[in-house]
């Protein structure tokens, strides 16, 4: 299966990223998935993709770069999907950008919980540091040194 990702260039992209993910992470603790918050992000710097399937977007990614590093997070992937290898793509796709843009570090921002991030981080020799973000502590950061 071809996966591409298409960043977001307008309002209108943002709008349909938002409306694919609206009832998965209106809820989620280290983000509010509304319209104005994602468009607080990208103006603080994050650029945003969607994973695309045939036309189907499958996952909103958000990247910043910042110094050396390339900071990254994402959204679960379509839960119809999970489970067939796109957050390796993901993964691919970030490692894929630093290295383009000659970066030494990747930052990657997960939830405490996400146990299935923390394999998947850890798979791709990404380490947990010991920084808490978010105003509960609820994200964790991971760091992947690029050769």
């Amino acid at each position: 299966m071809k996966v591409n990702f298409k960043k977001a260039k307008n309002e209108k992209d943002i709008k349909s990223i938002l409306d694919y993910n609206i009832d998965a992470f209106s809820d989620s603790p280290d983000f509010k998935w509304t319209f104005e918050e994602i468009k607080k992000e990208v103006a603080e710097g994050w650029e945003l993709f969607s994973l695309m399937l045939e036309g189907e977007i499958m996952a909103a990614v958000f990247y910043k770069l910042e110094g050396d590093s390339l900071l990254t997070k994402n959204t679960a992937i379509k839960i119809t999907h999970q489970g067939s290898g796109f957050s390796h793509t993901i993964k691919e796709f970030f490692e894929k950008v630093a290295r383009e843009k000659g970066l030494k570090k990747i930052y990657h921002y997960c939830r405490i919980d996400n146990f299935r991030m923390y394999s998947l981080n850890e798979s791709h020799q990404y380490k947990k540091t010991p920084k808490k973000l978010g105003p509960e502590g609820l994200v964790v950061e991971w760091v992947k040194t690029l050769k």
